[in-house]
């Protein structure tokens, strides 16, 4: 593929609002995680939440749009420059050519569970305020980002689980090469809800302590919330940044709704497709940013895959001991994540993660290491088997 630039990027999560609280938060190997104390919610497991919200309303032209998940959305686009940057593209190129690509997977549950407490005792009909479209809907901040930016360009809502907003820069780079439009705003959006905490529980995913990648002793993700967005454009003239999307690549298991195919065969077709796309070899890479989630399965069959493209040789790490699982969020966090990397010569450390388990074989780092990266591998792979992984970095 042709590489786009990340011109411009954004990001929220319970590790801090905005890029340099973020690479603050990886230097320092802090974690946003604590005890889960959201809303109702009776459970023994850690969480990362971003605090502020319930105090922090949509514009008020876009009240209709009003919830927990357009309120990190909003908080996502004020940062960093972020809307002034997509502002001041859209005066020069059109607000027509500039697509929207947003990842979620719970979108705005949390609005319909709360409605649901509001039901009429006698009808069960739910209260008139209660509106599907704007809130609940996977649209909805889709929809939302591109009212708040004004934009006019395609426009849609990728939801595949984990997957979402990695996927969302596979379908912009598609966009943007087939001329449908000339830049995308990229992202993804998830927050809390009592639907992902009580159903990753049911599945026997969540861990009573903050999550652990590779960890020996590892036993379950952490759910948390976040907001990312990315900027992406053609190249217009050399261009030398490391903030630039190289290549994508994206592959389905076909093997079990919720379990990875235990030898990582999507996996490692994902990651190899990108470093094909990126026309780039497995040596190129300096840091791979795993999906890592901490669960004994998925984090097995992760490092098979990527011991057999990398072996001993290309450090990696999995950063949800920092910021929680963000579902559909994750994604675009992570990019971000890896450019953040790239910019500050760092490779963050897995937190929490405190004895590697022996039988992963990867360079698995559990300190942060400083040094020079040019490239980065991120990766995202979703129930049901949806998997991609992007290369970000230079291409000199």
């Amino acid at each position: 593929m042709q590489p786009l630039s990340v011109s411009q990027f954004s990001i929220v999560n319970s590790l801090g609002a905005g890029s340099t609280a973020i690479a603050e938060a990886l230097h320092a190997e802090r974690s946003g995680l604590g005890p889960c104390a959201f809303e109702s919610v009776q459970l023994n497991t850690f969480i990362g939440q971003v605090p502020g919200l319930d105090n922090a309303p949509v514009r008020s032209d876009l009240a209709l749009y009003d919830c927990r998940n357009n309120r990190l959305a909003q908080m996502g686009l004020e940062l960093d420059g972020f809307a002034d940057a997509v502002r001041a593209l859209r005066a020069r190129i059109g607000a027509e050519r500039i697509g929207v690509f947003i990842g979620t997977s719970t979108s705005g549950i949390l609005q319909a569970e709360l409605a649901y407490r509001r039901r009429d005792p006698k009808t069960g009909a739910l209260p008139s305020d209660f509106l599907y479209a704007p809130t609940q809907n996977c649209f909805s901040v889709a929809d939302f980002v591109q009212r708040y930016l004004e934009l006019q360009g395609p426009a849609f809502a990728v939801s595949s689980a984990c997957s979402s907003s990695a996927k969302v820069f596979a379908h912009a780079a598609r966009l943007i090469a087939a001329g449908v439009c000339d830049a995308a705003v990229v992202g993804g959006v998830d927050s809390l809800c009592l639907t992902t905490l009580y159903g990753f529980n049911a599945l026997e995913l969540v861990s009573t302590r903050p999550c652990r990648p590779y960890d020996i002793a590892r036993d379950g993700i952490s759910i948390g919330e976040g907001a990312g967005f990315a900027l992406l454009q053609k190249i217009e003239a050399p261009e030398t940044s490391r903030a630039m999307l190289l290549g994508v690549g994206e592959s389905s298991d076909a093997y079990h709704m919720s379990t990875p195919h235990p030898e990582g065969l999507g996996a490692k077709l994902a990651m190899q497709r990108a470093l094909d796309s990126a026309s780039l070899e497995a040596s190129d890479i300096d840091y791979i940013n795993l999906h890592g989630t901490a669960t004994r399965t998925n984090d097995a069959a992760e490092d098979r895959a990527s011991f057999e493209l990398f072996g001993e040789r290309t450090p990696c790490s999995s950063t949800k001991g920092a910021t929680g699982h963000l579902l559909g969020a994750a994604g675009v966090t992570e990019a971000i994540i890896g450019i953040l990397a790239m910019q500050n010569d760092l490779m963050p450390a897995s937190v929490n993660t405190e004895e590697v388990d022996p039988v992963l074989k990867s360079r698995y780092l559990t300190k942060t290491r400083a040094g020079r990266v040019e490239r980065v591998l991120s990766n995202s792979f979703g129930f049901g088997g949806s998997n991609c992984s992007l290369v970000l970095g230079s291409t000199a």
